[in-house]
């Protein structure tokens, strides 16, 4: 069993307690990402289950067995960190096979296993280079390889991609992918990157502050966020937000009011609402819709247009309503800065939170969540 279970865990640095009372259970072969800003925690937790800092407070198992106390070499747990931290002169080969020459494997062993893992990751053509004649890419993988030779049982990868540029994140994600396919052991990936974690990841831990703030699936969070921080957090461009008043509520449908006198009905769970309240109302960028589609339309004028060939994003200062939106429209628009800009509301897309940042359940059920 190579399932990762954390109770009630604690990490602080004298006064300063950075993971806080997390409660996690991660499934045999599962591949889960921690994501959040610099400084929520996310790394620090990865380095308490590698055994690399102590944990405070609380309880780790690996399996049913109870990590807190075991040393890291002793976990069954190999990591990759963002730097590569390869030995310049060292080829390929002696890269990846040190670890296994430090342990004293035999010499058959360390062949057979630094073969199949060049193999697998398209690296057996240059073993005989030196990590200078390599690309970031190449030393990346070559980086996972020195890991996945010791046969870990649990793979944690620390932000491997954030010195490499755009196209070879790309590259590189769908690689990572593929090995977790194809080895099918457990992996923990952080990253700050929200997009990484949306296209890799079978489940999503958003921390927040230390905190758990989430834990789902990728579409989960992104139709049905539990608060503000994850609704904002997840997606890309974030979603918009603006000050409403909840007029009126029921039990699977609330109304609210815009600034500008317009008012609907959207369809959340309106037990926890107050009638005649202040709350928040959010919509996606890409849930906005032209206005001949819409009842509910927006007004305002154009900031700054973003023009991507396969979509336009344009951002719109609101009029009589203290908000500035971000519409995200595929293909090509023929509008520039300062144009007058309408786009409808979907209200069966709305997003309704609390002054606390707690969210409404949504009710509308989306396709593929």
């Amino acid at each position: 069993m190579t399932s990762v279970t954390l109770r009630n865990v604690c990490k602080a640095y004298g006064d300063n307690l950075i993971s806080k009372n997390v409660d996690l259970e991660i499934k045999d072969g599962e591949f889960v990402v921690f994501v959040g800003p610099s400084g929520c925690g996310k790394s620090t937790l990865l380095r308490c289950i590698a055994g690399l800092e102590d944990i405070t407070s609380g309880d780790l198992f690996i399996g049913d067995k109870r990590m807190n106390d075991v040393p890291p070499a002793q976990r069954g747990i190999g990591m990759v960190f963002q730097s590569y931290a390869l030995y310049p002169h060292l080829n390929l080969y002696d890269n990846m096979s040190f670890g296994l020459k430090l342990a004293k494997a035999n010499k058959d062993e360390i062949k057979r296993r630094v073969s199949k893992v060049a193999d697998i990751l398209q690296l057996t053509p240059l073993l005989d280079r030196k990590p200078k004649a390599l690309s970031g890419g190449q030393r990346q993988r070559v980086a996972i390889g020195r890991t996945l030779v010791s046969q870990p049982a649990i793979f944690l990868l620390d932000e491997p991609l954030s010195n490499l540029d755009a196209a070879l994140r790309v590259q590189m994600r769908i690689e990572i992918a593929k090995l977790h396919k194809q080895l099918g052991c457990t992996m923990i990936y952080v990253t700050h990157d929200q997009i990484e974690a949306m296209t890799m990841a079978e489940k999503i831990v958003v921390l927040d502050g230390g905190y758990v703030s989430q834990v789902g699936k990728p579409l989960e969070l992104y139709h049905y966020p539990q608060n503000r921080f994850v609704a904002s957090f997840i997606g890309s461009p974030k979603m918009n937000f603006m000050s409403i008043t909840a007029i009126e509520a029921e039990k699977d449908q609330v109304k609210v009011k815009m600034d500008n006198g317009t008012s609907f009905w959207i369809p959340v769970d309106g037990t926890t609402v107050t009638p005649n309240t202040r709350m928040s109302l959010g919509i996606r960028p890409e849930h906005l819709i032209h206005c001949e589609h819409s009842d509910i339309c927006i007004e305002g004028i154009v900031q700054v247009v973003e023009k991507l060939g396969y979509e336009t994003q344009a951002y719109i200062s609101l009029n009589d309503i203290d908000a500035e939106f971000v519409s995200r429209h595929s293909d090509t628009l023929d509008i520039n800065a300062g144009d007058s800009f309408r786009v409808g509301i979907p209200p069966h897309r709305c997003h309704l939170f609390h002054d606390d940042g707690k969210a409404c359940r949504r009710l509308y059920q989306e396709v593929g969540s």
